[in-house]
């Protein structure tokens, strides 16, 4: 019984997504350590703190999709805990009280290091965390969602990792960090494409819903495409980081996952086109950090 109930709460917290917390945070450390400027401590807190803040956005949606009943029993997509029964709304909000109280924890160090622009950063993560799927205005639910995920798991969790290590900033980390926010809107894209039917339903109105499931699979190929040309922009633009070319060829590893997005329709299926491109996104950042440090 012990074993069930963690299996419960590890899969609530969706282990599967983390990556897009910690890999923003290792291409940031590569780069800081490029430039002799790593911080093991900083490091640490700012890859625990991103994934408490991806685990307490995880479970705030899984209260608030049930609460405004969004979720159904014939969903698509993972079983949510709260909706399911496994997990009641009360313990459901508290453990996402406790995951943010980790993430704010786990910050109140970096802010001694980094100052307030630390302050600036964790908070407003958290805050956009909760509302997700959470007020009136919801970001999940009016289309705002995929450039808040651009934004926050790209050039500010790069550029956050960075900063709270080395104590500056550059452009070039910012652009570095356009790749792995693309890649998470490229996930995000593949969640709406899987539940459009669902969420057009219960007027949750995400870009699959408001501009049609078209417009989802080119905005899937574009991340894709883009993301993978981050290292070359980069390299064109003087880095003198040949290694780090190695990561554009993400894209023919992504080839069996963009043409299942162009195949599939309300399917199943798009579950295992999310898992891959998660590991897309973890195969370019290992493979662009490892080649920023050559």
């Amino acid at each position: 019984m012990i074993q069930s109930r963690i299996q419960i709460w590890i899969s609530a917290a969706r282990p599967k997504t983390l990556w897009a917390a910690v890999a923003p945070v290792l291409i940031g450390t590569a780069m800081a350590i490029e430039t002799g400027g790593a911080h093991a401590l900083s490091a640490v807190a700012a890859a625990f703190g991103a994934v408490m803040i991806q685990i307490g956005t995880n479970l705030a949606n899984d209260y608030f999709d049930f609460k405004k009943g969004a979720d159904s029993g014939n969903r698509l997509g993972p079983t949510r805990a709260t909706q399911a029964g496994l997990v009641s709304p009360s313990a459901m909000k508290n453990a996402t009280a406790i995951a943010f109280t980790l993430a704010f924890l786990a910050g109140t160090y970096l802010v001694f290091r980094g100052g307030w622009p630390i302050v600036t950063i964790g908070l407003l993560s958290i805050l956009f965390g909760v509302l997700y799927t959470a007020g009136p205005f919801p970001l999940a639910y009016t289309g705002l969602a995929d450039p808040f995920v651009l934004l926050f798991f790209g050039p500010v969790a790069v550029g956050g990792t960075y900063y709270v290590q080395t104590l500056s900033i550059n452009s070039t980390v910012i652009i570095a960090g356009l790749a792995p926010g693309l890649f998470s809107m490229a996930i995000l894209t593949v969640n709406n494409l899987r539940d459009v039917s669902s969420d057009r339903i219960n007027s949750k109105k995400t870009l699959a819903v408001r501009l049609g499931p078209t417009f989802s699979r080119f905005e899937y190929l574009l991340c894709i495409i883009l993301s993978v040309s981050i290292p070359m922009a980069l390299f064109v633009s003087g880095t003198d980081k040949p290694y780090s070319l190695a990561a554009s060829l993400v894209l023919f590893v992504a080839i069996p996952a963009i043409r299942k997005t162009f195949r599939l329709s309300d399917s199943s299926e798009f579950n295992d086109v999310l898992a891959s491109t998660g590991k897309l996104l973890m195969l370019y950042s290992v493979l662009f950090s490892i080649g920023w440090l050559l």
